[in-house]
């Protein structure tokens, strides 16, 4: 039995337009074997850090899901999107002529602390056994319910309008895209998500995590070396 299969944990810094399946179906490739799990679902134009566990450590994904996230990113004001993220064109331009700095501090207040959120149709959740984004690419109704969520903090680092940057500290479960569409309907402007990067799982860092490339390569040096004879 490999390592592998022993049980590991993965951390990956996952590259801009793969989807979290693409790097667990990567990994699977490259160690060949099965039991290959990430632990919370990064949208392709999302970067930053997926827990990926092999073997028997894929009992823990659930444990890893639970943990606090830390994310980084930026919205841009304005707009809005159907997808609430630029995986649609932005649409509903608006003035932002009015929207202070201070302003855009202090309505980070309303959504700190347990708030309900719904999330958005464009998303993985299954209604009838079906993915909801599914549906809605259809032009189906889907209705959506709140959920109950908790956003430890919410700050905005640096005002570029129309692009805030923003770090969020929040549980399980959130959308920071909804999160963009809360917040600029507050606003009265509009906004949405522009980018997206996932710094922090509990007490594991991106900063730890590895490139795609950089796993690929180190999978293959270890390949070699175990085709090499023994001297």
């Amino acid at each position: 039995m490999n390592k592998y299969e022993v049980g590991q944990v993965i951390l990956i810094d996952k590259p801009l337009d793969w989807t979290s399946f693409d790097v667990v179906r990567k990994i699977r490739s490259l160690i060949k074997i099965k039991k290959v799990g990430h632990a919370g679902t990064l949208d392709p134009l999302a970067t930053g850090l997926l827990i990926v566990c092999t073997g028997k450590f894929t009992k823990k994904i659930n444990e890893y899901m639970g943990m606090e996230k830390e994310y980084t990113g930026t919205f841009t004001l304005g707009a809005v999107t159907p997808t609430f993220d630029l995986e649609s064109e932005p649409v509903e331009i608006k003035d932002l002529g009015n929207i202070t700095e201070e302003q855009l501090h202090i309505t980070t207040a309303l959504f700190t602390g347990e708030i309900q959120q719904v999330p958005p149709i464009h998303s993985a959740i299954k209604q009838g056994g079906k993915p909801v984004y599914l549906m809605a690419r259809k032009g189906m109704d889907v209705v959506m319910e709140p959920r109950k969520v908790t956003i430890k903090s919410f700050t905005i680092e640096k005002i570029d309008l129309p692009v805030v940057h923003f770090k969020v500290v929040c549980s399980t479960g959130t959308y920071i895209r909804s999160l963009a569409q809360d917040y600029g309907q507050q606003l009265g402007c509009g906004a949405y998500l522009s980018s997206l990067r996932r710094t922090r799982i509990g007490n594991y860092l991106a900063a730890d995590a590895q490139t795609m490339e950089a796993f690929v390569q180190q999978e293959k040096r270890e390949s070699s070396l175990e085709g090499q004879p023994n001297s």
